[in-house]
């Protein structure tokens, strides 16, 4: 073998194991960014039942933006917190949040049925709706909106449980399409002067 074929196939090999370390090695994409092409894979198809009971999928909520959060009724903390937010966000943007639509969608369908998710969400604010459904329904709710929960066992209690969960709020589009989402740490303040350029 001539000594050019030699380094011509060698600088073959170098080159290929470079492109193949620079694949293997790229950080793995954040969900919630804005691709350049295309949209962010959050949010989608979901069929599931209101506190009348009256079936509810996302076709019902186009035509106003929606703002979506994902917790249950025997949450201790993030829950009722998030929605206490929502609750004063919407009473700072007055007349104006006519044009959004809050919308909870229960963790734990096992507890979280229509009945009880409309005395809890009514505690709140009488604008905010809750979803429930059968665990099927729910999970693929979650996985649509990419949503982390884990029901966890009470080590003193067999019988009792809790929902680990991430907690943000999804804002979809009058579409459905993704927007953006928040921390259920930020401001009501701070929450109501973001959703008004979108409302």
């Amino acid at each position: 073998m001539s000594s050019k074929l030699a380094i011509f196939l060698m600088s073959g090999i170098l080159a290929g194991a470079g492109a193949a370390y620079l694949i293997l090695n790229l950080p793995a994409r954040d969900p919630t960014q804005q691709a350049s092409q295309g949209r962010v894979a959050i949010g989608g198809p979901f069929s599931l039942i209101d506190t009348t009971g009256t079936r509810r999928t996302e076709k019902d909520y186009l035509g106003k933006p929606m703002l979506v959060f994902f917790g249950f009724t025997n949450c201790p903390d993030i829950c009722p917190s998030a929605l206490q937010t929502i609750t004063v966000a919407l009473d700072t943007l007055g007349d104006k949040a006519d044009r959004l639509t809050p919308v909870f969608i229960t963790l734990d369908p096992e507890r979280d049925t229509p009945e009880v998710l409309a005395a809890y969400v009514k505690s709140f604010h009488s604008r905010i709706q809750g979803l429930t459904g059968s665990p099927e329904e729910v999970q693929a709710a979650i996985k649509a909106y990419r949503v982390y929960a884990k029901k966890v066992a009470d080590e003193s209690d067999p019988s009792r449980y809790s929902v680990d969960h991430s907690g943000f709020f999804y804002l979809m589009d009058a579409q459905g399409t993704y927007l953006t989402h928040f921390p259920h740490s930020i401001d009501a303040e701070q929450l109501a002067a973001k959703l008004l350029p979108r409302l």
